[in-house]
């Protein structure tokens, strides 16, 4: 059935296959449940979305699920699990479609899962591939202006990450559930209000402090930050006091969305707590590498300037000597207008900006080094004295390896964990950010 579809699709002229194109996906992914016997009927399945974070609280609710003892299975931007293995994702794609989820829920139910956690990203939403995934929980991270290119406005890609939600809404009740539909929000977030409108689900918000959308939902998690430090961050949630060993504010307000989702699922403080603390790390996200250097190495998977900035604020709570930052931006025409703001970000916070190439896709590698460039400069930096271009990734990490001193942070954004380098023609180079970071210490 899959070959015959994409049979049909090559016959059809491309004009009006991009008519027809959302009863195409519909089709694909109806055909992919009926395939694998519709495996989101059997295990609980939470969804997780928003523009950040959504890797990171699909992680940390698994491992704290497994550290209580459930089985869990997950499908990340970062990671694969299937109850039995995990495996970081060599995609490049975040919800995969093409049978991949149906299949992947099916594996993790014949492993013995009972709860499944799916990344859901908007553009799977307008591909169709949430439907016939039966979620029990949903759970919104936050949202700002991303995808652009893909969606044609802002309002589009919020209306896509609603759909999911009004999905939810429409979903059958299991009866081996005893809990309810839910939708879990972060109330902190400007449209957190805009989640909340949805009838016949119970509503959990976590969030700093009481809000105007209190009337909107039926139970509210309270957290208060304390402090980050070298060890990580300390936080209080909903009265019990967390020390995470992860750095970040932002990390904090990541492990309340995971631990509402415990809550939401039966488990008490005393587990959330053991399960959050437990975590050492999430792949490629704020992931420090060490290998006996006497600077810091951090790898992040920040690509767009909220999510750098945020980053940088953490960063200082390391109180580096300076800061050396190697990054890029990601051609294909995704948002060509970041790149100079991610420049300028870096010009302004960085000591020594390399700016390097990403995934350019089909794009000119150094068309979008020098737009990056051109952001750096405009906040002052100055060529071949604290602004470098490197075309070669290894080339670009080398140097800001070589330049570090006693105290430094080398940040390395853009990749995290990802496992290739996008160039033109669909090709992937394989890469690992991390991996070329201990080869090169190694050597030094």
């Amino acid at each position: 059935m899959e070959q015959l579809l994409q049979l049909i699709k090559k016959c059809i002229p491309r004009s009006l296959f991009k008519k027809l194109q959302p009863t195409y996906h519909l089709l694909l992914n109806w055909f992919a449940a009926v395939r694998y016997g519709h495996p989101s009927e059997e295990m609980i399945v939470i969804g997780v979305t928003g523009t950040t974070g959504k890797t990171t609280v699909v992680y940390m609710i698994a491992q704290m699920l497994q550290n209580a003892g459930v089985k869990v299975g997950y499908t990340s931007t970062a990671m694969f699990g299937d109850g039995d293995r995990e495996w970081l994702n060599d995609k490049k794609m975040t919800m995969l479609g093409r049978f991949f989820t149906q299949r992947m829920l099916r594996t993790m139910k014949s492993n013995g899962c009972t709860v499944a956690i799916v990344e859901t990203t908007s553009e799977g939403a307008v591909q169709f591939r949430h439907r016939f995934i039966n979620y029990d929980l949903f759970v919104f991270t936050g949202l700002y202006p991303e995808h652009i290119d893909s969606h044609g406005s802002f309002a589009n890609y919020k209306a896509a990450k609603l759909s999911l939600f009004a999905h939810l809404e429409q979903c059958k009740k299991k009866s081996h559930f005893q809990g309810d539909k839910s939708i879990i929000v972060h109330g902190d977030d400007d449209h957190a209000i805009d989640f909340l409108r949805f009838h016949g689900v119970t509503k959990k918000v976590f969030a700093r402090s009481q809000s105007e959308i209190d009337h909107l939902c039926g139970e509210k998690v309270l957290y208060n930050y304390r402090e980050t430090n070298t060890r990580g961050v300390r936080f209080d949630f909903d009265g019990q006091e967390i020390q995470l060993q992860l750095l970040g504010d932002f990390t904090a307000t990541n492990a309340c969305a995971a631990g509402a989702v415990g809550q939401a699922l039966g488990l008490d403080l005393g587990q959330i707590k053991d399960g959050l603390e437990a975590i050492e790390g999430v792949p490629g996200r704020l992931e420090r590498i060490h290998a006996g250097q006497d600077f810091e190495v951090i790898v992040d998977y920040a690509f767009e300037p909220v999510a750098v900035a945020k980053l940088y604020e953490t960063v200082r709570y390391l109180q580096p000597a300076r800061i050396i930052h190697v990054l890029g931006s990601t051609g294909g025409g995704r948002d060509v207008s970041r790149r100079g703001d991610l420049g300028q970000i870096a010009g302004q916070k960085a000591d020594i900006v390399i700016v390097t190439n990403e995934d350019p896709y089909d794009d000119d590698p150094r068309e979008i080094m020098e737009d990056v460039a051109v952001g750096a400069r405009m906040s002052g930096k100055v060529d071949a004295k604290d602004l470098y271009s490197i075309e070669d990734r290894r080339e670009a990490i080398e140097k800001a390896l070589s330049v570090a001193q006693v105290g430094d942070v080398v940040l390395i954004t853009g990749k995290g964990c990802e496992q290739a380098i996008a160039v033109a023609d669909g090709k992937k180079i394989p890469w690992d950010d991390r991996r070329v970071v201990r080869d090169v210490l190694q050597d030094k």
